[in-house]
């Protein structure tokens, strides 16, 4: 049996907000795997149900980063770097839209909407890869989380749909860019997970029964598999796997109807 060992390893997981975060779950794997995890809560709001969580771990740090800030993105690897001297693993479980554009016609979002969705979802994702690859000196792994939602049209998630999209095209650039630095850049696709965030989502409890009655193996997926998933892009196991969109949805994205 192949045991992975993440031992001496920096994971910096962005995305921690409470017990159903699939970046605590991720979280949670990779440090029973090894690694050190540096905590990024988004302010003080927040600071307590994450450090009540990761309390629970036994090599952890913790930093504020709110990242639609540039310089607080870059302030936050500045303090990593004072705490590691490196990074190895990224998490990159972030996502927000407005929530009333959750719901209704799509194309009733608002350019202040569009550019909230679009900034915190997506574009953070290339802020701190910019700032995280200068300290992966010996190579390094990131990941994302996106959802079918990019592929397909599920009514109701709307601008986030638009702004998974446009992840998923920057996992591939990002790996394009990296690359050559031993750096490799993934996303998992997940299918629905209760978390904080899907409970505001206009027809969430469609998109999980449709997952449920529909999808091959005829249930839903859970936040461990996600984790599982997550542990094997973060190891020498997917060594040769780069720019890749990976489906963690018991099959439902292969099915037509």
């Amino acid at each position: 049996m192949y045991t992975i060992d993440l031992s001496g390893k920096t994971a910096v997981v962005f995305g921690i907000a409470n017990q159903r975060s699939i970046g605590w779950s991720i979280a949670k794997i990779l440090s029973d795997a090894g690694a050190e995890i540096v905590a990024v809560y988004q302010n003080e709001r927040v600071k307590e149900p994450v450090l009540k969580l990761t309390s629970e771990l036994p090599n952890v740090s913790m930093i504020e980063c709110d990242v639609s800030d540039d310089k607080n993105v870059e302030s936050a690897f500045s303090q990593i770097n004072s705490i590691s001297g490196k990074v190895d693993i990224v998490v990159h479980s972030i996502a927000f839209a407005q929530k009333e554009d959750l719901g209704g016609r799509f194309v009733d979002t608002e350019r202040e909407g569009f550019r909230i969705a679009l900034d915190i979802s997506a574009y953070s994702l290339v802020s701190i890869t910019r700032h995280a690859s200068e300290l992966m000196t010996e190579g390094g792994n990131i990941i994302t989380m996106s959802f079918m939602a990019a592929e397909k049209v599920f009514p109701g998630y709307n601008v986030m749909s638009t702004a998974k999209a446009a992840l998923e095209n920057e996992v591939r650039q990002l790996a394009n860019d990296l690359g050559p630095d031993g750096i490799r850049v993934n996303a998992i696709s997940a299918g629905p997970l209760d978390t904080l965030s899907s409970r505001v989502i206009s027809g969430y409890r469609d998109m999980k029964k449709a997952h449920l009655e529909r999808a091959p193996m005829k249930r839903n997926i859970t936040h461990d598999e996600v984790a599982s998933t997550a542990l094997y892009l973060c190891s020498d196991m997917s060594s040769g796997v780069t720019g890749e969109v990976v489906h963690v949805d018991t099959g439902y994205h292969v099915m037509g109807i």
